[in-house]
């Protein structure tokens, strides 16, 4: 779906795509209610929907806090780019690394962004002394501890 389909969005599917911001676990039937239009109808959107890739799938939300995980920082790595592979190298080590929950690449003086949580401080320096520092081609990384997560959410206004 190029950026034009989505601005076409019918008032239906817009609808629809609210309220599973909102929920997304409601159900077809759910939806209907909600919306006014018959199961049959928000099923076949649905399915268009993730035919046309704007439905990617469903995700849980976990409070890592509440399993212990009280640690959460954001890694800003630049990489050594005189190396040819240092972002294949580097991305393939990063997602080994089972506290690293998010990576993500910038254009821009830093490369690489990684999100990881541990248990405690002690825990984050391990994981920073034994598995951050020994992956591949770093030039430069910069650690942000999470003081306070103030907004977080994908809802657009549809």
């Amino acid at each position: 779906m190029s950026i034009i389909d989505f601005f076409m969005l019918d008032s239906d599917a817009r609808a629809i795509l609210r309220h599973l911001q909102i929920d997304p676990t409601l159900t077809a039937p759910d939806l209907a209610e909600l919306t006014g239009l018959s199961t049959g109808k928000v099923t076949r959107r649905l399915e268009k929907l993730a035919a046309d890739g704007v439905l990617l799938g469903q995700v849980s939300v976990i409070d890592w806090a509440a399993l212990g995980y009280a640690v959460q920082v954001s890694l800003r790595v630049t990489l050594d780019k005189t190396v040819s592979r240092a972002f294949d190298d580097f991305l393939s080590a990063a997602r080994l690394v089972p506290e690293v929950l998010e990576i993500q690449t910038f254009l821009g003086r830093v490369d690489v962004r990684l999100s990881l949580v541990a248990r405690d401080l002690p825990h984050y320096q391990q994981i920073y002394r034994e598995q951050v520092l020994t992956l591949p081609h770093i030039a430069d990384i910069e650690a942000l501890m999470t003081v306070a997560e103030i907004k977080s959410n994908r809802v657009l206004p549809l």
